[in-house]
């Protein structure tokens, strides 16, 4: 359902979620070593969420990523719709173009509800609820 890009992008919020509090400003290089993905994809998905008021950031020597209490508070669900656009939720399992109601794909009276349960899933939770178990060792960003 969701890209690889979204799905690091994801990881590079939690990440920089998880260090709000130490008031960091996180470099590209820190955030690729700790979830494990690539620096140019990290710096590209990370310049999206920037310009789209996902993330801050600061540039020069002492410069980086980081999040704002107002960002921190936000749902998952504004990662997903800056990298992928919210179509990833209306879109069919099977990925067929002309997949509706009239013309359903096999799996489409299925797929519909997961599909809903997963876009509410993403809508109620915030990014600081993903940081707080991070934290606490109970959840992880890497294989």
């Amino acid at each position: 359902m969701l890209t690889n890009t979204c799905k690091t992008a994801i990881k590079a919020v939690v990440y920089l979620a998880s260090k709000h509090k130490d008031d960091e400003k996180i470099a590209i290089k820190e955030i690729s070593e700790h979830i494990d993905g690539s620096i140019h994809t990290i710096g590209k998905v990370l310049q999206i969420l920037v310009r789209q008021g996902v993330i801050n950031s600061v540039k020069g020597p002492s410069g980086g990523f980081f999040l704002n209490e107002r960002q921190l508070s936000q749902p998952i669900i504004r990662v997903i719709e800056s990298v992928d656009g919210l179509q990833v939720f209306d879109q069919c399992g099977l990925g067929l173009a002309n997949c509706s109601g009239d013309h359903p794909c096999p799996i489409h009276k299925q797929y519909g509800k997961p599909r809903d349960m997963i876009k509410k899933i993403f809508t109620d939770t915030k990014i600081s609820d993903l940081c707080n178990p991070l934290n606490k060792g109970i959840t992880f960003l890497v294989k």
